[in-house]
């Protein structure tokens, strides 16, 4: 049995991976962003074992969420699946972007890091001058997709891989989303917790290896990447 801690699991990917964990006897621990939100999320997954909260728009909040996650204990996986889509530049930068980094840096390190990319980081950039203001979305998905990398460098002894769900029926997705919802969940699932899920460093779609940004490899960008959220964070991530 795994235990697994999950952002952004009050409703979507999130909730929907958090429902196959428990499924599969998995221990789970939620997030969500307020006290509304975790209700939600304590309907849809009764039996998670817990469900913390933090507007992860609020660096002092992202700071204690990682306090909070400790506390609880060794966590065998953690998934970075928060996002958002339509908000504003600086809303975006911070929790698609520095609240990852931010957690991966403070919660002591899992066995397993999954992050949920996207597509379309292949038309995203890395602006290391304005980051906190001229990150899209596209840009985040690049971004995250960089930390992965890093982390995969940096930590021998973590698998750390991106994911692809794909263009899914979700809230963010919308209805008229043409990939398969359930997919996007399985692979997630699959490499938080799948015997033969041991690789790192890699970006998946549909459990399957996929193509990527040649950007997301570039070392040197990585290294600027990680030095650039340190000085907006505060935070330098483990080299160990």
């Amino acid at each position: 049995m795994a235990r697994v801690f999950i952002t952004g699991s009050a409703d979507g990917l999130g909730s929907l991976a958090a429902q196959a964990l428990v499924e599969q006897g998995h221990q789970v621990v939620l997030h969500a962003r307020n006290e509304e939100r975790a209700r939600v999320a304590r309907v849809k997954v009764p039996e998670a074992e817990d469900v913390l909260i933090a507007d992860l728009s609020d660096l002092e909040a992202v700071k204690k969420l990682a306090e909070e996650v400790n506390q609880l204990g060794h966590f065998d996986a953690v998934i970075y699946n928060a996002g958002v889509y339509q908000a504003p530049n600086e809303q975006v930068f911070a929790v698609n972007s520095l609240a990852p980094y931010v957690l991966t840096c403070l919660i002591n390190k899992p066995d397993r890091l999954i992050y949920i990319s996207s597509g379309l980081h292949r038309s995203g950039d890395v602006d290391i001058q304005n980051i906190a203001t001229n990150t899209g979305y596209s840009d985040s998905k690049l971004q995250v997709l960089l930390l992965a990398k890093a982390v995969a460098r940096l930590w021998a002894s973590v698998y750390a891989n991106a994911v692809d769900p794909g263009w899914v029926p979700t809230k963010m997705g919308g209805s008229g989303a043409s990939d398969d919802l359930q997919q996007g969940v399985e692979t997630q699932v699959w490499l938080a917790v799948g015997d033969d899920a041991v690789g790192t460093g890699r970006y998946y779609f549909h459990r399957q290896e996929d193509s990527y940004s040649p950007k997301a490899d570039d070392i040197e960008l990585q290294d600027k990447y990680l030095a650039c959220m340190k000085e907006v964070s505060g935070i330098e991530i483990p080299r160990i």
